[in-house]
């Protein structure tokens, strides 16, 4: 009789796991979907609000990297952890910005999120890199400091000066220094030449005779 107690609490116990395997992975479908009823539904009845898929990126990050604006709305109310960190050492904030999701940046900015990445690329260099202005914008008006150094050694604007002549205009008009050198001694100036961007070059040129 033990024996036989002991075989059906082992199924049961296979089963339960193979249910919750099951929902974990509807999960993170749904997320990457953008059902937002459906991943609301699972944490409310249970589920880790801080489950993280195969890539070990959180529901967050999901939603911040599609442009998932009210599923990230609903997973902050539902206190998911706004500084968690992919297996990269990217935050939400920082894939919103890479994907030019301004109105998530602002979201999260607004919500608490960090500014500067202490583990690497930050929020500031993907917004500059991309040419998304508008997410540079709210970066810089939440304190985002403009000459930080990515871990490349380039400064925002340098990285702007071979994407975007509108973003290098935002961080020049947020007062980045056109002095500073990279690991190799280049400046800004030299970015935006080497790039063939003449536009930024002339910007840049103008702000160093200032």
């Amino acid at each position: 009789m033990r024996m036989v107690s002991a075989v059906l609490l082992s199924l049961s116990m296979a089963a339960a796991s193979g249910a919750s395997a099951a929902a974990y992975d509807d999960l993170i479908n749904a997320a990457n979907m953008g059902d937002v009823p459906a991943v609301s539904a699972f944490i409310d009845r249970g589920l880790d609000v801080n489950s993280v898929d195969l890539r070990g990126e959180t529901l967050l990050i999901i939603a911040a990297r599609n442009g998932y604006g009210d599923m990230v709305k609903a997973l902050l109310a539902r206190r998911a952890r706004i500084e968690a960190v992919n297996a990269v050492g990217e935050t939400a904030l920082a894939v919103a910005a890479f994907s030019g999701h301004a109105d998530i940046v602002e979201q999260l900015l607004a919500a608490g999120a960090n500014p500067v990445n202490p583990h690497g690329w930050s929020a500031l260099h993907y917004a500059a890199m991309q040419g998304h202005s508008a997410a540079l914008r709210a970066l810089i008006a939440r304190g985002a400091p403009v000459d930080a150094l990515a871990p490349n050694g380039a400064t925002a604007l340098m990285l702007a000066a071979r994407a975007s002549t509108e973003t290098v205009k935002v961080l020049l008009g947020a007062r980045a220094d056109v002095r500073i050198r990279g690991r190799e001694g280049e400046t800004a100036l030299d970015w935006a030449i080497k790039a063939g961007n003449t536009d930024a070059a002339a910007l840049i040129r103008a702000a160093q005779a200032q």
